[in-house]
């Protein structure tokens, strides 16, 4: 990919301005592609795969919880997770992508230098994306504050870039919906996380569900839509904390059981579970962990 840079005043880190021929090759095959991106840091390697992430602003605790179980699931893997830097689902897709090493994308409304980018609540969030490798990316230049026409306009960036969709969670009213939407008129993969039936903050998933989407529950779930191999674990790689935990499970216990034995707090008890289930070491069924 050929850029044409130019340095920036803040932190030095340059812009570069592409051209449509330079565009990744999925963008640049959407209606109304941008005329051109701005785009600040590094591109992921050619064989990763681009994951949307969307959802809603007003995040809950389940939402919160399922994103980041998915992304750290996805931890090794040549994926990148996009998504646009917002409050709430957006904010939680990205902090996820950064501590389980993955690269991820922010697609911006604003521009992409220092002072326009927006929310400022992110601000940091974006600084952090830059230091760990990975890529801001908007179709407004330098010193462009964001309107709110533009965050529909940014979501057609966010699908266009990415194989597949996951949506987290969305009202009925929400912005999510347009962008979920999008995925089918761009033949990309839709992947839904479920809700209970009757949550409001399940409207758009469970839409989707209905007319075609695919339901996302675990990680696997994700690298099948991407056509991602999954790597094979054994039990000699278990080992510091996850051996303690799996070394109690010689009998059938229930996650209280677990913490109060292990001595670790719920916190890493939650880890440690959900990296042995991810292993296919152990699973829970009933409310009580055994081994496989």
């Amino acid at each position: 990919m050929i850029a044409r840079p130019f340095v920036l005043h803040t932190v030095g880190m340059e812009i570069q301005v592409l051209a449509k021929k330079e565009f990744p090759e999925r963008l640049g095959e959407i209606p109304q592609p941008p005329k051109q991106l701005y785009a600040r840091g590094a591109w992921p390697s050619k064989e990763t795969k681009y994951l949307a992430v969307v959802g809603s602003r007003a995040l809950t605790p389940y939402g919160q919880d399922a994103c980041e179980y998915l992304i750290r699931g996805l931890a090794g893997y040549p994926i990148s997770i996009v998504s646009g830097l917002a409050l709430g689902a957006d904010a939680c897709a990205h902090k996820a992508a950064l501590a389980a090493g993955l690269h991820t994308i922010a697609v911006l409304g604003s521009g992409v230098d220092d002072p326009s980018v927006y929310p400022r609540a992110n601000a940091p969030l974006a600084t952090d994306i830059l230091s760990s490798g990975g890529l801001l990316v908007s179709e407004n230049p330098e010193g462009y504050k964001a309107q709110i026409f533009d965050f529909p306009k940014r979501n057609r960036i966010v699908v266009g870039l990415s194989q597949a969709v996951l949506v987290i969670e969305a009202g009925p009213k929400s912005g999510t919906l347009i962008t979920a939407r999008l995925s089918g008129e761009y033949n990309r993969d839709l992947l839904c996380v479920p809700h209970r039936i009757n949550d409001p903050h399940g409207v758009a998933s469970h839409t989707f569900l209905r007319i075609g989407g695919a339901l996302v529950s675990e990680p696997l779930h994700i690298l099948e839509a991407l056509g991602i191999a999954a790597r094979e674990e054994s039990k000699e790689e278990v080992g510091g904390d996850e051996k303690v935990v799996y070394d109690l499970l010689t009998t059938p216990r229930s996650r209280t059981d677990l913490i109060r034995l292990s001595g670790f707090d719920p916190t890493l008890a939650f880890k440690v579970l959900t990296t042995l289930e991810l292993k296919k070491l152990i699973q829970e069924e009933f409310g009580v962990w055994r081994r496989l």
